[in-house]
């Protein structure tokens, strides 16, 4: 049976460019080619794509295991060419040294208390709808997992697993 959380999130308009860091919002990238950061750009990529979303909640300037995962897996490219095929990448980044726009750092507050993520890495399989009239997400949960040793065959294994699981 597939969990569903419903949670909400605000939706951040574009009419904000700085937050009070006085990070731009446009500037800011993920830390691996091809990861979004932005959930509402991820959402669309899914919905537009029918492929489900892989989050990584990450702390990519401290976390040791994460930084281990992005170099054994999220980094090579059999790891690169299976998530285009599979999957919409987002970077949900707890980082310690440096600052991250205000949007994205409550965007990713919200979403670590909506998954629960109490430790790193954490990545998340879900599917998102949204809700036209109020912008609340309602999130399809398909699992999740940590760091994975055994390269890229073995950890997009256990994703595609959740996928099919979820498909069900």
């Amino acid at each position: 049976m597939r969990n569903v959380l419903i949670v909400f999130i605000v939706l951040f308009g574009s009419t904000v460019l700085f937050g009070q860091s006085g990070v731009l919002k446009d500037n800011y990238k993920a830390h691996a080619e091809g990861w979004l950061v932005d959930l509402n750009e991820a959402y669309a990529l899914s919905k537009k794509t029918k492929k489900p979303i892989l989050a990584n909640f990450t702390g990519t300037d401290w976390c040791g295991w994460c930084i281990k995962l992005k170099a054994e897996v999220f980094d090579k490219p059999e790891f690169k060419e299976w998530a285009k095929k599979n999957v919409v990448l987002v970077e949900i980044d707890f980082p310690r040294r440096k600052q991250l726009p205000e949007e994205i750092k409550q965007q990713n507050a919200g979403l670590q208390q909506a998954f629960q993520v109490t430790g790193y890495p954490t990545i998340w399989v879900f599917n998102l709808d949204k809700d036209p009239k109020t912008n609340q997400y309602k999130i399809e949960a398909l699992g999740k997992t940590g760091y994975v040793a055994g390269g890229p065959a073995n950890f997009t294994k256990g994703i595609d697993d959740m996928i099919k699981q979820g498909a069900k």
